[in-house]
């Protein structure tokens, strides 16, 4: 029986990955991962979470056995998100629902830059059944995501469509008269290489790992930085967003940054939301927030 201190208690009830990493079972799922896991400072087996390869393989394995996911695999140089955090966003996403889901029609999510890892429609489909639209600005991206789709036979649960217009989110993607029950989003957060660069030197630092360069966990120019960084991107989707109101009940993106709440808040009373929800999160160190916002009158 795990000690409550090793319970890592911040991450959402539901989440399956509240307990330390069982090493022994993953490897066992992914044989490709035993070179990776060493002990750890405090002498607990463990990964150099620095290090995109290691992770790439633990993330193979979690899949595998918690999601059904029997093969995937990114391209190099590609974002490698760790699984905990984006299952955390789909589980609270998923109470927002059960609150205010009123459709009886099956839960239909529009994922927005679902990148080559196809994470959130992986783990959202498994664990709830939800069916997905991704999408994605990348044509490599968009052609890695259909493998892991054809590979693990879900199509028609779920369905990629590459974005040809970069300054667009919904247009081009939602077609007319389709609904959605939800979007969901996670932004690149930084305004330029140097910002990104800092922002992976205070997460080395915090990994012990201070004199190492570069990105951890991967990542394309796209899935990192945009102008004007994580705000600006986000008040671009919620005044496009106004467009299609009536086909989308929640709206929803991560916000990572707290200073970017304001100048969020501001945008939404500019479209006129009819209801707006801030959900906190927590990974580790990492304090994260979900923005859902509807223009339906509950």
């Amino acid at each position: 029986m795990l000690q409550p201190a090793q319970i890592k208690t911040a991450l959402h009830p539901r989440n399956q990955h509240r307990d330390r990493y069982d090493f022994d079972l993953l490897i066992a799922i992914n044989p490709a991962l035993k070179p990776y896991v060493k002990p750890n400072k405090y002498g607990d087996a463990s990964i150099d979470f620095a290090n995109p390869q290691a992770v790439k393989v633990l993330n193979q394995a979690l899949l595998k056995q918690y999601y059904d996911v029997a093969i995937w695999d990114i391209p190099s140089q590609y974002l490698c998100p760790p699984i905990p955090g984006r299952a955390d966003y789909v589980h609270y996403l998923a109470d927002c629902l059960a609150e205010n889901h009123t459709q009886k029609a099956p839960v239909r999510g529009l994922d927005i830059g679902v990148g080559a890892n196809l994470i959130y429609p992986l783990i959202g489909q498994h664990t709830y059944g939800w069916q997905f639209v991704g999408t994605d600005i990348d044509v490599a991206a968009i052609n890695n995501a259909q493998q892991i789709v054809d590979a693990n036979s879900l199509n028609g649960k779920i369905e990629l469509r590459l974005q040809r217009n970069k300054s667009h989110f919904f247009s081009g993607i939602i077609q007319q008269d389709e609904r959605f029950t939800f979007t969901m989003c996670n932004p690149p957060f930084h305004a330029s290489l140097a910002e990104a660069q800092a922002g992976t030197q205070r997460k080395w630092r915090g990994l012990g790992k201070g004199g190492k360069s570069g990105l951890n966990f991967g990542g394309q120019s796209n899935e990192l930085i945009c102008e004007g960084g994580e705000e600006a991107f986000v008040i671009a989707m919620i005044k496009e967003s106004k467009q299609f109101a009536t086909q989308c009940q929640w709206f929803t993106t991560l916000v990572s940054k707290a200073a970017t709440l304001p100048s969020v808040y501001h945008a939404l009373q500019k479209v006129s939301a009819q209801q707006v929800k801030t959900i906190d999160m927590q990974q580790g160190q990492k304090q994260s927030r979900i923005v859902a916002w509807t223009f339906v009158m509950s």
